[in-house]
């Protein structure tokens, strides 16, 4: 890919064309997806898998940052997310198997579609990272960049933030799921309500080593953990209470043959005093630190 014609042919004043787009699952389901295309010839196109519990709005500031870049990019939610719910919450079944095995395929099936003649990338937040693994159509991702992705292990997550996790996992999550058929994860600033599946699944998973590998074998018996082997840039922040360091590691062994580069970063570094988790992908954050969404293009631009 000749990176240099892609930034002649864009410039931040050029119009971006930002359309609604509506993908069925192989479950029968309808995913809400916002297409962000620029002017130009489009050589490389971006799939934003979010965070668990995070609707597309979140990411459209990045998403509009990337555009103006030259990259198509392509945001959604997940089944029983935002505008992707389409029944009563209680009664959504889907899950993190679900989201990984079904909705992020047809995603990436209706990247191709809008932009025919790219090159396929994935920018995971931390779930969005997590279960790529469980995509049939894995193959068609030429690179991965992944923010805040960890196992979120609960062991290796230090106090006191550990106790309100063990809160929030082994005693909220249950309860609500008991009493309300769904856990409103919303009620405590953790995202949007949750499909009892997706938050039963997140339970079982962080208390264990490997995320979704503790499911290897019982609930998921098909996956390509063991497969995937495309370049991946993965960004972690010495603030982030749940993709710390340890927890980093912990999901990059799963992934056994893909080539890690793992950039563990101090926010100071970048005359900032928090990203944590969530604010890599703020505009405020960018408007201080402008070369940490950099750093995504530049790896864009280095997968030829």
């Amino acid at each position: 890919m000749d990176n240099s014609s892609i930034n002649n042919q864009i410039d931040t004043d050029s119009q971006i064309e930002v359309y609604s787009l509506s993908i069925m699952t192989d479950r029968n389901k309808a995913l809400a997806a916002t297409v962000y295309r620029p002017t130009g010839t489009i050589k490389t196109a971006i799939m934003i898998a979010p965070a668990t519990g995070i609707k597309r709005q979140f990411y459209h500031s990045f998403a509009t940052y990337l555009a103006e870049h030259g990259f198509g990019v392509l945001t959604f939610d997940n089944e029983g997310i935002g505008e992707s719910l389409s029944s009563d919450l209680s009664k959504c079944d889907a899950s993190l198997i679900s989201w990984g095995r079904h909705d992020m395929p047809a995603v990436l099936d209706a990247l191709q579609d809008e932009f025919s003649d790219a090159t396929y990338h994935l920018i995971g937040h931390s779930a969005g990272g997590q279960l790529i693994g469980l995509m049939p159509n894995y193959k068609a991702i030429k690179s991965v960049f992944n923010v805040a992705c960890s196992s979120g292990r609960i062991k290796n997550m230090d106090m006191p933030y550990k106790l309100k996790a063990m809160g929030f996992m082994d005693a909220f999550i249950p309860l609500a799921n008991l009493t309300l058929g769904y856990t409103p994860s919303d009620k405590i600033g953790m995202g949007e309500p949750l499909p009892r599946g997706v938050a039963r699944q997140w339970r079982d998973w962080c208390n264990g080593a490997g995320y979704i590998k503790t499911a290897f074998g019982k609930s998921i018996h098909t996956h390509f953990y063991d497969e995937l082997s495309m370049p991946a840039l993965w960004l972690g922040f010495s603030d982030d209470e749940i993709a710390n360091s340890k927890n980093m590691d912990d999901m990059i062994r799963v992934f056994t043959k893909m080539p890690v580069e793992k950039r563990f970063l101090e926010p100071k570094d970048f005359g900032l005093n928090h990203i944590g988790h969530m604010r890599y992908f703020s505009s405020k954050t960018n408007a201080k630190a402008p070369e940490l969404w950099q750093m995504a293009v530049d790896w864009l631009n280095k997968q030829h």
